[in-house]
């Protein structure tokens, strides 16, 4: 909704200026979010992402989108990587004398699980998925910042700031506080927030 609003009004001699906290999470929320901002791009709208704390994971997916990365000395930048934790209680159900069915149709339906009996073939199908998906991610951040050595910098790790402006993770070092007061002394900055109205509501009191 906030991208809707400004792209009704932006212009391409304007700025827009996002201020980004994420460690990251799930692909496919994190994949909308970068193409939300993206909007702004294909716009020719100039994208500025400022980083005081963490763009880690999905977090970087989204700040890499931007035309330039401002981050704070000691925030936290990159982790381009891929990461899923399954718990398994199999060996506890069967300890327990409990059984567990899953029923499915399609080979690769379900390749791991949390409490049936995982076979080596599925893990192999499961960390394909994800070596796919680390791919994909890799080369959204190249195609965005092709001046990055990719091999170098997707290896799952995270740097502070400093060392990932020696990296080209990010263009600057700056809080978001002071690249705000210096472009207020050149621009006017407006600040664009979406709320959602709440209804009252109506409590009916019965004896």
């Amino acid at each position: 909704e906030e991208i809707s609003a400004i792209l009704t009004v932006a212009k391409p001699t304007d700025e827009v200026f996002v201020r980004l906290e994420s460690g990251g999470g799930m692909v496919h929320g994190y994949g909308l979010a970068s193409s939300q901002l993206d909007r702004i791009r294909q716009h020719n709208i100039p994208l500025t992402a400022s980083v005081d704390k963490v763009a880690a994971s999905g977090g970087y997916m989204m700040a890499c989108v931007a035309n330039k990365i401002v981050s704070a000395p000691f925030a936290i930048i990159g982790s381009i990587g891929v990461i899923a934790q399954v718990p398994n209680f199999n060996r506890l159900l069967k300890k327990n004398d409990v059984d567990f069915e899953q029923f499915t149709a399609g080979e690769f339906k379900r390749t791991v699980t949390m409490f049936g009996e995982n076979t080596d073939k599925g893990r192999e199908k499961f960390v394909e998925e994800l070596e796919d998906t680390h791919v994909l991610f890799k080369n959204f951040v190249s195609e965005r910042r092709p001046s990055l050595d990719i091999v170098k910098v997707a290896t799952g790790e995270h740097w502070f700031g400093t060392t990932a402006l020696e990296l080209g993770l990010v263009d600057s070092i700056q809080t978001s506080d002071d690249y705000l007061q210096g472009k207020s002394k050149s621009h006017k900055v407006v600040a664009i927030k979406y709320e959602v109205k709440k209804g009252l509501s109506l409590i009916h009191i019965s004896e």
